[in-house]
């Protein structure tokens, strides 16, 4: 919890417990300068069961009260805190509450500790062996990235010469047809065979 002092006085606090053995407090006493605040942590002993109905009579008491200018956590003493000599101590009462806490995520049948291992069945053996035959072979199947981009590589050039070779058969079937035409040889048989032996060559090349 935090102590605010919004007075223009030094203020001495202190911290007690109905249940000392049980609770932690600290700082249990000190000073809050003027316009300041303090940060009192309260820990709860480790408890071996609590009640069933999540009741608790514990009971905190925070008293106040003004203390001279200068005063350090060193002065506090308990006389400070008597109300006799018509002396203001003020007192401030917290009851302790119980919260409980979210319960646990279940727990899977079959997966708590100490227990066996679940066995697998003959059909989810051989799921199993195909999930893992597929794992180790799907590697070798699919080229890597370089791979491929090599043999993309390669069929463009295939292509590319099978186009040019192909240019190059229709340039030279032109040139010889246009000679022939000239020598007056298109109605000849001597037209036939010279044009079947010239289309040879030239698959050849």
């Amino acid at each position: 919890m935090q102590l605010a002092n919004k007075t223009a006085h030094y203020i001495a606090f202190k911290v007690k417990t109905t249940n000392p053995k049980k609770y932690c407090v600290r700082p249990n006493a000190g000073i809050v300068q003027p316009g300041t605040a303090c940060n009192v942590t309260v820990t709860m002993q480790a408890q071996k069961e609590l009640p069933s109905d999540m009741q608790c009579k514990d009971k905190f008491l925070l008293q106040s009260v003004i203390a001279p200018n200068g005063a350090t956590a060193k002065d506090v003493n308990l006389e400070m805190f008597n109300k006799e000599d018509g002396k203001v101590v003020d007192e401030f009462k917290l009851r302790v509450v119980y919260t409980p806490t979210n319960p646990p995520s279940p727990v899977p049948e079959g997966s708590e500790e100490g227990s066996p291992p679940r066995a697998f069945t003959a059909e989810e053996n051989a799921t199993l062996h195909d999930a893992v035959t597929r794992s180790l072979e799907e590697p070798r199947k699919k080229p890597s990235s370089s791979e491929a981009w090599s043999m993309i590589s390669k069929l463009t050039e295939e292509k590319a010469f099978a186009i040019q070779q192909n240019q190059k058969l229709h340039q030279q079937l032109s040139v010889t047809i246009e000679e022939l035409v000239k020598q007056g040889k298109s109605n000849s048989c001597y037209f036939r065979k010279y044009l079947i032996g010239r289309l040879c060559e030239i698959c050849e090349d």
